[in-house]
């Protein structure tokens, strides 16, 4: 049976100050949780959050790191510097970091090679645009980008990946593919993963939903055979709606 995966994506909002009150308030009321509950934060609250859920269940991922382990780049950071502050899952080519800073399939699966060299686990974002999505190459886009990005993974690698289904037509815009529309093409993702490296290893893998996901909708969402739980945006910003989307099964 896979576990629930529910992580929230804070992008750029929260100061360090914030982000210590927000966990003050989150931490009491999922604490009952059988979920996994992980907040991906900006990097300057990574610090400041990883001592504030010290005694809590609440984990914390990056939402970016850089594929070399060091080297003249600047601005970037990388998964050896966030192994050595207690950084435990970061987010790798999200749709907003595809669009607006030239992440491509090709840096995706650098950036989940060095993850695993650095002990830290990744969640993998793919999906489709609306253009896409209208000309029917829902599935054709997400299992290319898929196996894409796991190309060159040991099959255990490919179990402790976690993969977001983030329609990108769905991100911040009030949308959110149906239910059954989620699960039919997070199903097409396990059916690719499948076909490359087995059944057993596709019933393993956590493939989450994002888009939109509200404590109103997060149930049948996440109720669905194929759906492992959330990447969250907009209602991760707010303790109480995210400690409803964590306790959608309470």
């Amino acid at each position: 049976m896979r576990r629930k995966v529910i992580a929230g994506n804070w992008k750029m909002n929260m100061l360090p100050n914030e982000a210590m009150e927000f966990i003050e308030k989150l931490a009491p009321q999922v604490k009952d949780t059988d979920n996994e509950v992980i907040l991906c934060v900006p990097y300057i609250d990574l610090f400041y959050s990883l001592l504030n859920v010290q005694e809590t269940n609440i984990k914390i991922g990056a939402q970016n790191m850089h594929f070399k382990e060091s080297g003249a780049y600047t601005g970037e950071v990388s998964g050896k510097m966030l192994k050595s502050i207690g950084v435990e899952y970061v987010i790798i080519g999200h749709s907003e970091r595809r669009q607006y800073f030239a992440e491509t399939d090709e840096t995706v699966n650098k950036k989940i090679k060095a993850a695993f060299e650095n002990g830290l686990k990744p969640i993998v974002c793919v999906g489709e645009t609306l253009e896409q999505r209208e000309e029917g190459k829902t599935k054709e886009i997400i299992t290319k980008q898929t196996e894409l990005a796991l190309e060159g993974l040991t099959p255990e690698q490919v179990q402790n990946t976690i993969i977001a289904y983030e329609p990108i037509w769905a991100i911040g815009t009030g949308k959110t593919a149906t239910a059954e529309d989620a699960n039919n093409s997070i199903k097409s993702i396990r059916d690719k993963i499948c076909q490359i490296y087995g059944q057993k290893i596709a019933n393993g893998v956590i493939i989450q939903y994002g888009g939109s996901v509200k404590g109103e909708n997060a149930k049948e969402l996440f109720e669905m055979s194929d759906i492992d739980g959330g990447l969250v945006g907009g209602a991760s910003l707010k303790p109480d709606e995210f400690a409803k989307i964590v306790n959608y099964d309470k």
